[in-house]
């Protein structure tokens, strides 16, 4: 059976020593340790060995073969100077790991690191990089996009400045302190009988099926949250009641935590909200062994890096 250690971006071989977040002497030394690893991430894509390709759009198919971060040591902060960085935490043989994210300004050309890597889409390079390397990068991105986008201080609106290894943002003004947001949300696989309901979004590739999926909204639980939102999307109903939690997965874009759902339905008939989803479709068990496999004539399911891939097989594999 699946566990959440088992669904990739998910699984976190690493020790996050959070009690070190808060020693300035011992960061400082930490990152000009002989031992510390380092790489770097621009607009949210990770700095990956050898060459990249374009970013790809959601639901795209994906290249999945193996992929490395472009590791560095303590030379990383001679040539991406004012870059900012988040203490990552320490692996199985103690070397620290920090994350140095540089603006739009930064270049390779004419660094040492001159035709060595590119900066990589995150779906593309998530989906060939180790246990490790992805949960890292997926980790520095929903930093990256949260120091990104907020800037100031929620209560009074003055300048924050970044603390505890960038774990925090302080407000100066008012002393608020803010911390790093996680968005809940429900990805659900509707079953009635021997099929599912999957769903597809404008704008997806031609085929691209997947679950369905919403935010939990405050007040409710993971299950009601489901429910409604397959009511909201396709007209069909769910009990919360007979829902069944599965497992979750971070999804960094920008910061999501992502919970699998698999839950009955009431009755087969959609009325879709064209304003929520373009298409809704019930699949049998049979399609939808065949899109994993690939061999379905005109419809697949996501790549196996997002966690609505393990709530389909799931379900088919049962």
């Amino acid at each position: 059976m699946l566990t959440s250690n088992d669904i990739p971006l998910a699984s976190n071989p690493l020790d996050r020593a959070a009690h070190r977040r808060k020693d300035d002497a011992w960061l400082e030394a930490a990152f000009r340790d002989p031992n510390v690893l380092i790489f770097i991430m621009q607009h949210g894509m990770p700095l990956v060995e050898g060459q990249v390709g374009p970013p790809r759009p959601v639901g795209a198919q994906i290249d999945r073969s193996p992929r490395r971060l472009l590791w560095m040591g303590h030379e990383a902060s001679q040539f991406a100077q004012g870059a900012k960085r988040i203490f990552l935490g320490e692996d199985k043989h103690g070397s620290p790991i920090f994350a140095l994210f540089v603006d739009e300004r930064f270049t390779l050309e004419g660094t040492m690191l001159e035709g060595a890597g590119g900066f990589e889409d995150m779906r593309a390079a998530a989906a060939g990089l180790s246990a490790l390397e992805a949960n890292l990068v997926s980790t520095a991105r929903s930093i990256s996009e949260w120091h990104r986008t907020h800037g100031f201080c929620a209560k009074c609106g003055s300048p924050t400045e970044i603390s505890e290894a960038g774990w925090k943002r302080e407000c100066p003004a008012c002393e608020t302190e803010h911390f790093p947001r996680t968005d809940p949300v429900a990805i659900m696989l509707p079953i009635l009988g021997d099929e599912c309901l999957m769903g597809r979004s404008t704008g997806w590739p031609d085929g691209f099926w997947s679950c369905l999926a919403g935010f939990v909204e405050p007040g409710e639980t993971i299950e009601q949250a489901a429910c409604r939102e397959v009511f909201e999307e396709a007209g069909v109903k769910c009990d919360p009641a007979k829902a069944e939690y599965l497992f979750c997965q971070p999804w960094p874009f920008p910061s999501s935590l992502m919970m699998g759902i698999h839950m009955p339905a009431e009755s087969r008939d959609i009325t879709i909200d064209p304003s929520e989803i373009e298409a809704a479709r019930w699949f049998s068990k049979d399609e939808v062994k065949a899109m994993l496999a690939g061999e379905h004539p005109d419809a697949y399911c996501p790549p196996e890096f997002a966690i609505a891939h393990f709530v389909i097989r799931t379900w088919a594999e049962s």
